[in-house]
This record gives C-alpha cells, sequence and structure tokens, in this order.
C-alpha cells in the first residue's frame, strides 16, 4: 500500500484578510489557505490538515510576529469555544470587514447597479448583547489541545457549556461567557455546582442516559427573566430538588420552566413544557410595541439592534398609513405588528403555525386590528386566489431564513409587481442572488448593512427595491 503523505506546516506566512465564516486568507504559492483565528498582519506558521486543489485549511501552531490590529480577547475561553471568534479585532476593524462583505457578495453574486451602500450601523453593546443563550450538559467535558499534548493524566468530569464546533457530543465546559447579562453566568454555574453536589447525572449523548440534557436562559429589557432546564429522564425527585434551588437562589427568574425530552435530537418545539413557578411568558417592549414571548418564541436574539433592524425597515418602506403590506417570513409578526400602526393593514405569513400563533396574541397585545396572519409554506400561498382575497401589495417586507427566498415566491412577487420591496436578510450571499432574480422589475435604491452579532463574521443587511 502506498503510504499516506503528511500534510506540511508552512512556515512564517502572513494573513492577508479575513474570510467567511470568520475565518482568515493567507496565500503560498498563489494557493489560499484558510485558518481560524488568525488577524491580517499576522506572521505565523500553519498546520495543514486539508488540502484541495484550489485551497487549504489549516490551524495556527505558533506566531512569529503579532498584527498590529489584534487585541486582547476579553473571554477566557477564546479559541476553543468556537464563538466569538472574532474577539481578537478592535471592533471598528469587525465593522469594516463585515461592510466589505456585503459589497463584495451583493457585486460579486448580485452583479446589479447598486448605489453606494450606507455604513454599517456597529452595536452599541458588543458584550453581553444577547438575550438568549442555550447551554448543553455533558458527562464528560472536552479537553482542550494544550491539556491534551501536555500528556498528563486529565480526569474526565462533567462540563455545561457550548458545544465544540463541529462535534456533537463534544462539550467545553464554561467558567464564563460574555454573551449575556447577569445572571446568566450565575445560573449556570450555580446549577452545575449544585447538581455535581447532589450526584445529579450529566446527559452522554453517545449511550443516551443522564439526569440533566439543557438550560435555555432567556432575557428582556423589561427585566422578564425566563429559565427552561431540559431534562432527559423523567427523575421527578430530582427534577423537583433542581427547580426548587433554582427558584430561592435567584428570585429574579420571572419564568421557571422544565421539560422532559427523552428524543435524539435536542429540539423542544415539539414538547409539552411544564411551567414551575412565574408566568408562562416574557414581555419586550420595543418602541411602545409589545411582543409576547414564550419559551418557545422566535425573538431576535441582539434587542436592542433588533429594534435598529425594524427602524430602518420601517424608514425604508416609506409608510404613509394607505398602503398594505405583506410581510412575509413573519415569524411571531414581530415586524408587521412594529409597522401595523403606520399602514392601512398588514397581512404576515409564515410557515410554523405556532409561530403564527404568537403574532395573533402580539396583535392583540397591541391593539393591531388591521393584520391578518396565514400560516403555511409562502410558495404555495402567494397565488391568484390569495391576492384577490386578500389584496395585491403595495409594499413587500422580506425577511426569510439565510437560504433566502424560492425562485417560485420570486416569480410571485414579480407577477403581484408591488411598488416597493424591503428585503431584510441574514445572509448577504442569498440575498444578492435573490436582488438578481428581481432585477427584471426592479432596481436597488438603498442598503444599509446591520450588524446584530459582533465579534462574529454574521451581519445583517436591508436592501430598498422599487419598481422600475
Amino acid at each position: 500500500m502506498r503510504r499516506r503523505r503528511e500534510n506540511p506546516i508552512l512556515e512564517r506566512v502572513t494573513i492577508e484578510d479575513v474570510a467567511a465564516e470568520g475565518k482568515a486568507i493567507a496565500r503560498v504559492n498563489d494557493k489560499v489557505v484558510f485558518v481560524t483565528y488568525g488577524v491580517p498582519g499576522d506572521i505565523v506558521d500553519i498546520q495543514v490538515i486539508r488540502k484541495r486543489k484550489s485551497f487549504m485549511e489549516g490551524y495556527i501552531t505558533k506566531y512569529h510576529e503579532l498584527s498590529k490590529l489584534r487585541v486582547e480577547p476579553v473571554c477566557k475561553h477564546f479559541g476553543t469555544c468556537g464563538g466569538c471568534k472574532w474577539q481578537n479585532l478592535p471592533y471598528a476593524e469587525q465593522l469594516k470587514f463585515k461592510q466589505k462583505q456585503v459589497t463584495d457578495q451583493l457585486t460579486r453574486i448580485g452583479k446589479i447597479d447598486l448605489p453606494e451602500i450606507n455604513p454599517i450601523l456597529g452595536s452599541p453593546q458588543t458584550e453581553f448583547y444577547r438575550n438568549k443563550l442555550e447551554f448543553t450538559f455533558s458527562n464528560s467535558r472536552w479537553l482542550t489541545r494544550e491539556e491534551v499534548e501536555s500528556r498528563l493524566e486529565l480526569k474526565a468530569t462533567p462540563a455545561l457549556g457550548f458545544h465544540i464546533p463541529g462535534m456533537f457530543d463534544k462539550i467545553l465546559d464554561l467558567d464564563e461567557c460574555h454573551l449575556q447579562p447577569e445572571p446568566s453566568n450565575s445560573i449556570r454555574n450555580e446549577v452545575k455546582r449544585f447538581a455535581l453536589e447532589q450526584n445529579m447525572s450529566f446527559y452522554n449523548i453517545r449511550n443516551r442516559e443522564g439526569l440533566l440534557r439543557n438550560i435555555i436562559i432567556r432575557n428582556t429589557s423589561t427585566a422578564d427573566l425566563m429559565v427552561i432546564v431540559v431534562f432527559y429522564e423523567n427523575d421527578s425527585e430530582n427534577i423537583a430538588k433542581l427547580m426548587e434551588h433554582l427558584k430561592t437562589a435567584f428570585p429574579q427568574i420571572t419564568s421557571l420552566m422544565y421539560v422532559i425530552n427523552p428524543k435524539a435530537n435536542d429540539t423542544i418545539g415539539d414538547l409539552d413544557i411544564m411551567l414551575y413557578a412565574g408566568k408562562d411568558h416574557m414581555v419586550e417592549n420595543m418602541d411602545g410595541i409589545l411582543f409576547k414571548i414564550g419559551p418557545k418564541s422566535f425573538f431576535q436574539t441582539n434587542t436592542q439592534q433588533a429594534l435598529t433592524l425594524y427602524r430602518v425597515t420601517k424608514e425604508f418602506a416609506e409608510l404613509t398609513g394607505n398602503e398594505l403590506v405583506y410581510d412575509l417570513y413573519t415569524g411571531t409578526g414581530t415586524i408587521a405588528n412594529f409597522v401595523a400602526k403606520d399602514c392601512k393593514k398588514v397581512v404576515g405569513i409564515e410557515y410554523v403555525p405556532e409561530a403564527i400563533e404568537d403574532a395573533w396574541v402580539n396583535a392583540k397585545l397591541n391593539n393591531a386590528t388591521n393584520t391578518a396572519f396565514y400560516a403555511g409554506d409562502i410558495k404555495d400561498l402567494l397565488t391568484v386566489p390569495f391576492f384577490e382575497e386578500n389584496g395585491y401589495p403595495e409594499i413587500v417586507i422580506l425577511d426569510p431564513p439565510r437560504a433566502g427566498i424560492h425562485q417560485d415566491v420570486a416569480d410571485a412577487l414579480l407577477n403581484a409587481e408591488p411598488r416597493r420591496i424591503v428585503y431584510v436578510s441574514c445572509n448577504p450571499a442569498t440575498q444578492a442572488r435573490d436582488l438578481n432574480l428581481l432585477s427584471v422589475k426592479y432596481k436597488v435604491l438603498k442598503v444599509q448593512p446591520v450588524d446584530m452579532f459582533p465579534h462574529t463574521h454574521h451581519v445583517e443587511n436591508v436592501v430598498l427595491l422599487e419598481r422600475i
């Protein structure tokens, strides 16, 4: 048999730029090399782990010179956690790269005429900006590369933290996280301490056994705090013990819940949530608009920047109070209810029936009597009979998932010919593709990037299209 050739170590390579998925780019012999945690200007050695015809992937083994752009990450878990990959970049530089990402993707993929793209709107908070986090229990914590290479005899200990990227069964044990404000860290650490003290078992995903599986913490700007503990086993005695401890130790929790999840996957959308103490929901207030958030409700995870995003969307729509608006991919009706008071009527469509139920609740909460919500696949609902029954829209707001819109949805919009389309996207690449589909009848008038997730490569983008 032919021996497999060892992957090389590339020495003294200069990091040149950043790329998609938070990776950095170098070039060696005209071949692109992708690495994580590099900063433009670093001079490094790279261990190659994957070779393809046009590119290589690897990780940094040695720093010869550090970039002048580099800053000290605030989190002790940086480099292992897999989240917040740009903590070593100043926030102003992060925004530059995100602006460039939007420009490059709209230009390269969209291939349409574009106006000057507005400067990206940065997040006022770069730490503790998230309103929701989910942590996972494991009976054996992930060992870092440094720990493994130390050759010390390390005892397997339970973990409560985040999944290691690309590894479904590996959990990094967290001491701290800078994404969600207190008492998030305190709750997570206390749950772990108490569970270990009481000899409660942590979930083993491979053997599918153990009591404690996940914990979800949600908060609002109105000081509501929701905690959902997910158990794998229905051990009523230990469940009651942990839930009562949480209730006593953290009286600020306004919604304390639990769920038994014996399934192979972590999703709880199809399971019954049990209320242990407090209310079965939270309420968020955005510009005087109220939103009821239940344990299964989707809500943008950066509340402050979500408000910025919705304000830009409403501004681009240029509502006068007389328009029929369609809000496609409406989710829980967040944008629909946000603009309802500024137009004649809003029709919201979403494929998740439970989300539409929340949308109706939110409309009632805000006395929005000019809204109508429909559950179903958008490409199947947007038919001539639907338009004839509900009216042809003058304004359409799109906020699809990362995959963008279906060709049939683009065709339905082209046939309906709304005067204006406001396209909100969490993926400028698929947005660019869709703008090209719509360009036969629409031109782009405005582009506004919005940063929802500091220290990550993710960026939201709002585009205004007008019928030609």
